[in-house]
């Protein structure tokens, strides 16, 4: 853990392995395949993947990465789409991530990238592809300590439900707050865009009593990573499932958990929240224990609030709609 969506060259990263879309001959082809072999030297890796054809539809096998930043190349063959055997499909598609990520674990990787396998000529509708793709590296990496990352070129391959997106952008036009407003100080002296947080008709809160605000400051004295503590015995949860649910590692979850005045970056509260299925007054308290406020002056913050306001706690879900939006990713 964790899973990354991001849109890069899978032949220049910089990871322990990166999977090729490959036909079951192993033979050079088009698209990423063909992009694979230019970059690791066409020649050497086809002799190197003759030695190990044919693999069958929904198999992987490994060759060095020659040239390539990556020490290997996992071959994994999926399948062609046929639309009267969509089951199948599928279940040869999951195979082909998930016999690449055994490859990958027993020749001690710790980082692997994808291409969206069987998207491009071999005509697996892109959505289904993504979704097959989340779910089968999200359940390898439930059990196993991996990094894994999805490389897209571009935003097509997150063919999303247009219900999904109307409904976000929606929400974007009722609460974003598109205006360079002067940056506020919270109680914790961080500055932050809290005064965009209210409907510009909503007037902003008074005071409170002295009484009232000794209290404020009691609270605040209770570190985040006590608050986050007592929220995942009250969820009734573990620090594996939330650290993996909210996609970030387990030496970072291990750091934020002992405390000692570290403060983790927004994206990442805002992940453990997600995680932990916090309603949205339960995420502005996460929140303050940091020094941070959600802001309707951004978008980012807007688009995860629409999914805390109506109880959408897919992480992976969110991160496709961030994407979109050119906006960061939760937990990475």
């Amino acid at each position: 853990m964790p899973f990354h969506i991001v849109p890069r060259d899978i032949t220049k990263m910089q990871v322990d392995a990166i999977v090729n879309a490959a036909n079951t001959a192993l033979q050079m082809g088009g698209g990423v395949c063909g992009a694979i072999f230019n970059a690791a030297g066409a020649q050497k890796m086809q002799t190197a993947c003759d030695k190990l054809a044919p693999i069958q539809t929904g198999e992987a096998v490994l060759t060095p990465g020659f040239a390539l930043p990556a020490k290997y190349v996992i071959h994994a063959a999926g399948p062609a789409y046929h639309s009267g055997e969509p089951e199948r499909c599928r279940e040869l598609l999951r195979s082909a991530y998930t016999e690449s990520l055994k490859l990958a674990k027993k020749r001690h990787c710790k980082s692997i990238a994808f291409p969206l396998i069987s998207s491009g000529v071999y005509g697996y509708p892109k959505a289904e592809a993504l979704e097959v793709a989340k779910y089968a590296i999200e359940d390898f990496l439930q059990e196993h300590d991996m990094e894994a990352y999805l490389a897209v070129f571009d935003k097509s391959s997150f063919v999303l439900s247009e219900t999904l997106l109307g409904a976000v952008k929606i929400y974007i036009d009722q609460h974003y707050v598109d205006a360079r407003q002067p940056k506020s100080r919270n109680l914790l002296g961080v500055e932050n865009e809290t005064l965009a947080y209210a409907a510009p008709s909503m007037p902003l809160p008074m005071m409170a009593p002295s009484a009232d605000l000794d209290g404020l400051m009691e609270r605040l004295d209770e570190p985040f990573s006590d608050t986050l503590l007592k929220l995942i015995d009250a969820k009734d949860k573990t620090d594996v499932e939330v650290y993996k649910r909210a996609n970030i590692d387990r030496k970072l979850f291990s750091k934020i958990r002992k405390g000692r005045g570290y403060t983790p970056r927004k994206p990442t509260i805002l992940a453990l929240a997600i995680a932990l299925e916090l309603t949205l007054p339960e995420t502005d308290d996460l929140l303050e224990r940091a020094g941070y406020a959600l802001s309707h002056a951004s978008k980012f913050d807007v688009i995860v609030e629409y999914f805390i306001v109506n109880s959408r706690y897919d992480i992976f879900e969110i991160n496709e709609v961030l994407f979109q939006y050119d906006q960061p990713l939760l937990g990475v």
